[in-house]
């Protein structure tokens, strides 16, 4: 007796003619003929059941097999679908604020923006100011609108000496909360570090050694009456009366570092003059050529708390 077996379904690329139906009545014949039972239909569906197959009238019976005794009588069993591990039912965004701002907190500031994408929660989650009070960009590239995005979420610590950095492009003029401010040796220019000082009226501590400032820039500062270190090593392009007017105003400076500036003689006499009777570290080595014995005597009689003079 030919034993009789199912066909590969064939692709509706080929050319095998589909046009003959498979009658599901002739179901149980077919297996019975391979001497195999039908499955029953269960509950979970027939997705495995060899119902509605299309197969080819004509086939060629394949070779019979010696099977043992124990072999013959054997039943098709569909393998169930594996069970979903069961949901938890916690979402992210059923979490609260507090919860996820302290997830975020551990991010880098590459992961951090990214996740700020998400959506406007996530967003508004990865701007809070409390992930953003220390911010260290140095040696960074900074493109033009960087700052101008980032400045703005609540940095009062910003680390970028080294850096080169571009138009901040603001998009408000609401006073930024930077108490600690480090642009040594930065590649900005005139205008863009203007921009920046402007809105800072906070300041505990600024550094802008080796940068090329102007008056604006030296007012700007000047803004800042709580300023308690303030280092411009090697900076140029103001005046004697702009500095006059800054150490006037920032009369709670205990730090203070002029040295090697392109001082004239006039220069050394306003920072002589007007610097705060409360410093306690001054430098103003570089000027051996404009500072007198008299300039000397004059700061040691006006600054009676200086422990550190660097000439």
């Amino acid at each position: 007796v030919c034993r009789k077996h199912l066909q590969e379904i064939p692709s509706s690329s080929t050319n095998v003619s589909t046009s003959l139906e498979w009658d599901s009545s002739k179901t149980s014949e077919l297996l019975s003929g391979m001497g195999v039972s039908a499955l029953e239909k269960d509950k979970l569906g027939n997705e495995n059941t060899p119902q509605d197959l299309p197969v080819s009238s004509t086939c060629l019976p394949p070779k019979r097999q010696k099977v043992k005794d124990c072999e013959k009588d054997f039943v098709i069993l569909r393998r169930p679908w594996l069970l979903r591990e069961a949901e938890s039912g916690i979402s992210l965004d059923a979490l609260p604020d507090e919860l996820l701002l302290a997830v975020l907190a551990y991010l880098p500031l590459k992961d951090l923006l990214k996740v700020s994408m998400i959506s406007k929660r996530w967003h508004r989650l990865s701007f809070d100011e409390s992930l953003w009070q220390t911010l260290d960009l140095t040696g960074g590239n900074l493109l033009p609108g960087v700052l101008g995005h980032l400045l703005p979420a609540g940095v009062t610590v910003f680390r970028c000496p080294r850096s080169c950095i571009g138009d901040p492009l603001f998009k408000t003029s609401n006073l930024l909360k930077i108490q600690h401010l480090d642009l040594s040796n930065c590649t900005v220019s005139i205008a863009d570090l203007h921009s920046i000082l402007c809105l800072c009226e906070k300041l505990l501590n600024l550094s802008l050694e080796g940068l090329v400032l102007s008056d604006n820039i030296i007012k700007s500062i000047a803004r800042n009456p709580s300023l308690i270190r303030l280092n411009l090593c090697g900076c140029s392009g103001f005046s004697a009366e702009a500095l006059e007017l800054m150490l006037s105003s920032c009369s709670m400076l205990e730090e203070l570092n002029l040295s090697w500036c392109e001082f004239t003689a006039t220069h050394v006499k306003a920072a002589v003059s007007h610097v705060t009777s409360k410093v306690t570290q001054l430098n103003l080595s570089g000027y051996r050529e404009n500072l007198q014995i008299a300039d000397v005597k004059t700061l040691v009689e006006r600054c009676p708390l200086l422990v550190h003079l660097d000439l």
